[in-house]
C-alpha cells in the first residue's frame, strides 16, 4: 500500500487539459539557467502526482499499453530508446521515434506505446498520476508490441 493514499484518485481528462500538453513525442527544452555555480535545466513545469526514475537494459521492451487519463515527460539521462506510439484504436502503421541522451519526450493520454531499449538506458518519468501500482495499473490498458 503506498503510504500516501489521499493522492490514489485518477482525475477524469477533460479536453481542456489536452490542449496545454504537447503536440509532438520530442518535447524541446527551454534554455538552461548558467551561472559561475553550474546550471539548472527546466523539464516540466506542468501540475503532476509522480516521478520516478527507470532503468532498462538493452534489448527490453517496455510499455505495450495506453493509458486512459495519464500522461508522461520521460527525460532520457543515458542510453537511447526507440519509441513507439499511434492513437489507440487505429491499426495505422505507428509513428517511430528515436529518443537520445539529454532529450525529453511525452507520451499522451489514449496512445498506444512501445518503448525498445537500444542500449542501456536510465530515463526520468514525470507522470500526471500517482505511480502507485494499484492507480498505475487502473488506469493503463495493456496492447500487443507496435514494434512487431
Amino acid at each position: 500500500m503506498n503510504r500516501n493514499a489521499k493522492n490514489l484518485s485518477i482525475e477524469p481528462f477533460l479536453e481542456e487539459e489536452r490542449e496545454t500538453l504537447p503536440k509532438d513525442v520530442i518535447v524541446p527544452l527551454e534554455p538552461p539557467f548558467n551561472d559561475d555555480r553550474g546550471s539548472i535545466q527546466p523539464l516540466v513545469d506542468n501540475e503532476m502526482k509522480s516521478c520516478v526514475l527507470i532503468t532498462s537494459k538493452k534489448g527490453s521492451v517496455r510499455a505495450n499499453h495506453y493509458h486512459q487519463t495519464d500522461w508522461h515527460f520521460c527525460y532520457v539521462l543515458e542510453g537511447k530508446i526507440e519509441y513507439y506510439e499511434r492513437p489507440t484504436g487505429s491499426f495505422e502503421k505507428p509513428k517511430k521515434v528515436t529518443v537520445h541522451k539529454g532529450q525529453m519526450f511525452f507520451t499522451g493520454p489514449m496512445l498506444d506505446h512501445t518503448m525498445v531499449f537500444l542500449e542501456d538506458t536510465t530515463f526520468l518519468t514525470f507522470g500526471r498520476n500517482s505511480r502507485a501500482q494499484e492507480v498505475y495499473e487502473s488506469d493503463i490498458k495493456r496492447i500487443d508490441p507496435l514494434n512487431d
